[in-house]
């Protein structure tokens, strides 16, 4: 076998390239890979974020399945949002853009831009408030008196029975936006010849179609937009905070990322945040994986 030996000149383009990556190395490793090493550490520790921390061990993490009440339920809720939010919202997206994928080039630019401007705008989520606001004057409480269906406006954020809907509700539409574009993209970008060269193979059917050659054209967008969904489902957190208060009514909707903030940030016992902090990336991973294997089967 002959080695060919490489020039000075290639080995200065690989020093350039090596330059270019360095700042975005050296970004990551300290606004990621560093906090998530500094949380595993901590994790271990008791740190009230002034005092030296002091290593306790694993009293974190027994603290987390048998010393606090609310996490269990918090814990409960975040999965339940990503069950939602995550594969339930990520096929809804992907059933809509696969619809709108249908329509003429105008109306599907327009519907398009409908589906993903409420990913456009930070604080929108606030319509959510107006309209629901638990006094006569919220346009939900008036549409219902006004025609009898109620006699007294209903606190529908402190309400057990329709916090938990309206917040995953809200949720779904903020988080497709992103998984809606990258869908709706991703179809664009699938060869017909695909198409006529399965119609020679023997498919006919458009589900047929669906699972054999769209899926799995589409692999590397149905990731991207697994990891996009899955970011949304378990960072649920600041909205029902906002909109419901914490803790919510009987911590209806109270998440992991909610309890994680308040007791790091008002409690400051930032050993044992850190230590639910590994908890959540831990169910991010295994999520991601599940998912992960779920698309590559897609198409077989």
């Amino acid at each position: 076998m002959i080695r060919v030996k490489k020039t000075g000149k290639k080995r200065f383009a690989n020093y350039e390239f090596h330059i270019l990556w360095l700042p975005f190395l050296v970004l990551f490793f300290v606004f990621t890979i560093l906090p998530i090493l500094s949380s595993l550490v901590l994790s271990f520790t008791d740190f009230d974020a002034v005092s030296t921390p002091r290593f306790i061990g694993l009293e974190n993490y027994f603290r987390m399945f048998t010393g606090d009440e609310v996490l269990p339920v918090a814990l409960k809720n975040t999965v339940m949002f990503a069950i939602f939010i995550g594969p339930f919202g990520f096929a809804l997206s992907f059933f809509l853009a696969w619809i709108i994928n249908e329509f003429g080039k105008t109306a599907r630019s327009i519907l398009s831009f409908l589906f993903y401007s409420p990913a456009l705008v930070g604080n929108v989520f606030y319509i959510w408030q107006i309209a629901f606001s638990g006094d006569a004057y919220g346009y939900i409480n008036s549409f219902l008196m006004s025609f009898g269906v109620i006699t007294e406006p209903i606190q529908w954020f402190r309400n057990e029975t329709y916090v938990f809907p309206l917040i995953v509700v809200i949720q779904l539409w903020l988080s497709m936006g992103v998984s809606f574009l990258a869908n709706i993209a991703g179809l664009q970008n699938v060869d017909d010849e695909l198409y006529e060269a399965g119609a020679i193979d023997g498919i006919k059917t458009r589900w047929h179609e669906l699972w054999y050659i769209t899926l799995p054209s589409m692999k590397s967008i149905l990731l991207f937009g697994i990891v996009m969904q899955i970011q949304a489902a378990f960072s649920v957190g600041a909205i029902p905070m906002a909109l419901a208060g914490y803790p919510s009514v009987n911590h209806a909707v109270d998440t992991i990322l909610s309890h994680l903030q308040d007791v790091g940030t008002e409690r400051f016992e930032m050993g044992y945040a850190s230590a639910i902090s590994v908890l959540l990336f831990v169910l991010i991973i295994v999520t991601k994986k599940l998912l992960t294997k779920f698309v590559n089967f897609m198409g077989r």
